[in-house]
């Protein structure tokens, strides 16, 4: 069995962003995708259950995004490959999943590809289901609980009001969310470890795509204006706890219209 999990360098979440001509600033305190960390672990879980199971990772982008590799690696991905070529640049994600896909047929006899249901970057939540229709597969999406079998994938994704349960035999794509599993924190074995596993790199040359093909210049979609947006945060009213700390806290209720005064 052959899992391939996709990842990806995003910008660090908890860091401050910066913008410079419509684009997010990519590189300075970049990290793993956290949901990518889930699809992971999901993976693993598929080895276990298939003890032969090899797991790839597989990530798109500039130099960078080894790093993403590297902790794919050290969670414990068997070896990973890196897409990166200049006119990669600037592709949205039905690009992104062609080129994945060439890819992933590239590594053949591919059973499983496991995503994280959306990065932290653009939480569009569309690269798993473009990659299954360029992949003609079936797909499973934002699942928060999963089973694997040696020839199946049983997955339950949880809506509003619904919790819809999907069964699905290899080969298929899955995608997961936080809820789907706890990822492990690699201990230092496996980071040494990590520095030893193969990593490929391949260009445009080597998937069998121009220039033409990727990147913005055949991006169905176009990015017209990006601005950081702050929203101004209420920093509340704070009530000394005395003798009439009750009644205070009431008329704050009634105020904010949280509460009715009888």
């Amino acid at each position: 069995m052959r899992i391939v999990v996709t990842v990806k360098h995003v910008p660090n979440p908890q860091s401050e962003r910066r913008i410079e001509n419509g684009h997010v600033v990519r590189g300075e305190e970049d990290t793993l995708n956290d949901l990518d960390e889930n699809a992971i672990e999901a993976a693993l879980s598929a080895k276990a259950a298939v003890p032969e199971a090899e797991i790839i990772a597989l990530t798109m982008g500039p130099e960078g995004a080894k790093k993403a590799l590297l902790r794919a690696l050290q969670m414990g991905a068997d070896r990973a490959y890196h897409l990166c070529d200049p006119a990669l640049a600037g592709s949205d994600v039905t690009v992104t999943a062609r080129v994945l896909a060439r890819a992933i047929q590239k590594i053949g006899d591919v059973d499983l590809v496991v995503c994280g249901t959306s990065s932290l970057d653009g939480m569009t939540s569309m690269l798993p289901g473009a990659l299954a229709a360029t992949l003609q597969l079936p797909v499973i999406t934002d699942a928060s609980q999963v089973d694997f079998s040696a020839d199946a994938v049983e997955a339950t994704s949880y809506q509003v009001s619904t919790a819809l349960t999907l069964r699905a035999e290899y080969p298929l794509v899955l995608s997961v969310n936080d809820e789907a599993n706890r990822p492990h924190y690699p201990g230092f074995k496996e980071m040494l470890a990590a520095k030893k596993k193969p990593v490929e790199q391949w260009d445009l040359a080597q998937l069998e795509l121009s220039p033409e093909e990727v990147g913005a210049a055949d991006s169905g979609t176009e990015v017209l204006d990006a601005q950081l947006y702050s929203q101004e945060k209420n920093q509340g009213t704070i009530v000394t706890d005395s003798a009439n700390a009750g009644e205070a806290l009431a008329n704050y209720l009634v105020e904010s219209g949280f509460a009715q005064k009888k």
